[in-house]
């Protein structure tokens, strides 16, 4: 069966999900891709960056309509597509279709939901029960999620990843080493960390109220960024209610935070970061898509906790 990526595309702007056996054929598509990318997948500006969207499927359309269409423009995801939003099955179609058809313009990156253990409980597996009555769907995307990079570099200057920085991590070539092709793991090599770890007015580092990951501060992000001769650690994972964060003394770690009112009720702004090929940058803000007026219940989505 071959399927025709645009026809996808546009069954997927109506506000429909995809048949089963049209998501299966298109997880094993990308899957293919993905295994060819690097841990550390390099980039080239200019190319525009995006933070976590969970299920925001209309702003995710909004951020290519301020943004421009993939194929025109380059982008990062930084992981996060799925969970808490009502749209999860929507919009990882949507960025899988946009893999397939542009490889070369799109990076999706790993967040800490885009895991089994987590997207059993904030969203992602009930939506696909509700939609598909079984859980196909999710061991699919899931299998995908497995291949999905950990990090991206731009330019070999500006490093992109969902979390944070890890003890365990001194050097990018030691994120080249790790074997992503699992589940997120608790623990262990510092890929827990990359997921889950957040920045913090710190000097070193502290334990996590997440209960997994770090907290750390500016004099690891000023060390680990020297070694590495990187400008900027570009992250998401962190809700950010002006839409975007600068941290540090040095300004060398930026939060993008890309899902406007949040679960529908937190009311935050939202921001895409345009990256050009000297390195220069941009916050964009946006406003929540229209669409989303159609939306009912708000009140039953999961509380803001991971």
């Amino acid at each position: 069966m071959s399927v025709n990526m645009k026809e996808c595309l546009e069954i997927l702007k109506t506000g429909k999900a995809l048949e089963e056996k049209t998501v299966r054929i298109l997880c094993e598509k990308v899957k293919e891709i993905l295994i060819e990318e690097n841990n550390v997948q390099p980039v080239s500006g200019p190319v525009t960056v995006v933070g976590d969207i969970h299920g925001q499927f209309y702003d995710l359309l909004e951020i290519f309509r301020i943004g421009g269409d993939v194929g025109d423009t380059s982008y990062i995801f930084l992981g996060d597509m799925v969970d808490r939003g009502y749209h999860s099955i929507e919009t990882i179609t949507y960025l899988i279709c946009l893999k397939v058809l542009y490889p070369g313009k799109i990076t999706l990156l790993r967040g800490n939901h885009e895991s089994r253990f987590i997207s059993q409980q904030y969203g992602f597996y009930d939506e696909v029960m509700k939609k598909y009555g079984n859980i196909n769907c999710w061991k699919y995307f899931n299998d995908v999620f497995d291949h999905l990079p950990l990090s991206a570099l731009i330019e070999g200057k500006i490093l992109c990843l969902h979390g944070g920085l890890s003890p365990d991590l001194k050097t990018i070539d030691q994120i080249r080493l790790i074997d992503r092709f699992q589940e997120v793991p608790s623990t262990g090599e510092g890929f827990s960390d990359l997921m889950w770890s957040d920045p913090e007015d710190i000097d070193t580092w502290a334990i996590s109220p997440r209960g997994l990951g770090w907290l750390f501060g500016s004099k690891v992000t000023d060390e680990f960024n020297k070694i590495n001769g990187l400008d900027l650690i570009c992250r998401a994972h962190q809700l950010v209610m002006e839409g975007y964060k600068i941290w540090f003394p040095n300004q060398n770690l930026t939060t993008v935070w890309s899902a406007p009112n949040y679960t529908y009720r937190c009311g935050n702004a939202a921001s895409i970061l345009q990256i050009n090929s000297d390195l220069s940058q941009k916050y964009v803000m946006f406003d929540e898509a229209k669409q989303k007026a159609k939306l009912s219940h708000y009140s039953k989505v999961v509380p803001y906790f991971l």
